[in-house]
């Protein structure tokens, strides 16, 4: 061997070495069933250690367990390729508006309180309420930690899914959130149905109150470009805080019609 070749040799070697030694190489690796979620838990324990999560976000990610359940659902989300007609249709748009209208009246002094807080009006916020939970009726049954360990977990979205988890386990170490917490399929929690990072960020009170989630809600868009008095329909200044709620544009256009429907405008 060469005097050059040894070098060349060497340096690869090094290299080799440093690139086993990054943190990306030691990341925990998705899978697509059920059959590595053990081993992926202990590496990923030993990330967040690293991150700084406590003995009691550790041990209730230890807990957790497969969420079959959630990835079927995850795969099966259909609804969203619906028309704008076909999708309210099956969301219950016109029970939500008329059950709405009622509640804007009979909760007055509430929605006023978060409008002067926030300059959101009553109806886009009591039009997200119904369509995610039912006004607070159906706020799911899964396991939140095991649905959002499960999709980090996953090959199809870990990155988004692992800043999830990391903010779950955050939660739980404060004591804001348990082990046991319920949610829906996707680990969202409370009347309006909060991811964990958006709780980190924009919870404003007890996200299983009425009170606590819709001023939650109203913090969400505020920070995400709401302004009081403006309009909030498509292409008026307020429909880019909806979009930012939910990426889904059937979604985003029901919203905007139920809202102005509670709020008055036909």
């Amino acid at each position: 061997m060469t005097r050059s070749r040894g070098f060349l040799t060497a340096a690869l070697s090094a290299l080799a070495i440093i690139a086993s030694a990054s943190p990306s190489a030691r990341a925990a690796q998705c899978g697509s069933g059920p059959g590595g979620f053990e081993a992926w838990k202990q590496q990923f324990a030993g990330e967040a250690r690293a991150k700084g999560i406590g003995a009691t976000g550790i041990s209730a990610l230890m807990g957790t367990n497969y969420a079959s359940a959630t990835i079927a659902a995850d795969r099966g989300q259909r609804s969203f390729s619906l028309s704008l007609e076909a999708f309210m249709a099956k969301r219950g748009a016109a029970a939500i508006v008329s059950r709405g209208r009622a509640l804007k009246q009979s909760q007055g002094a509430m929605f006023g309180s978060i409008q002067q807080r926030y300059g959101v009006p009553p109806g886009p916020l009591i039009a997200i309420w119904g369509m995610e939970t039912g006004f607070g009726s159906q706020r799911g049954n899964q396991n939140m930690l095991s649905s959002i360990a499960t999709l980090a977990y996953d090959c199809r979205r870990p990155e988004y899914f692992t800043d999830q988890l990391y903010a779950a386990l955050q939660l739980i170490d404060r004591g804001t959130l348990s082990a046991s917490q319920r949610g829906s399929m996707h680990g969202e929690v409370g009347q309006t149905q909060f991811l964990p990072k958006n709780i980190l960020a924009y919870g404003a009170g007890n996200l299983e109150s009425a009170s606590g989630a819709l001023s939650s809600t109203a913090n969400f868009l505020r920070a995400h470009g709401w302004k009081a008095g403006a309009g909030y329909q498509p292409g008026e200044p307020n429909f880019v805080a909806i979009e930012a709620w939910n990426a889904a544009s059937v979604y985003q256009r029901a919203i905007a019609i139920m809202g102005r429907q509670i709020d008055g405008g036909g």
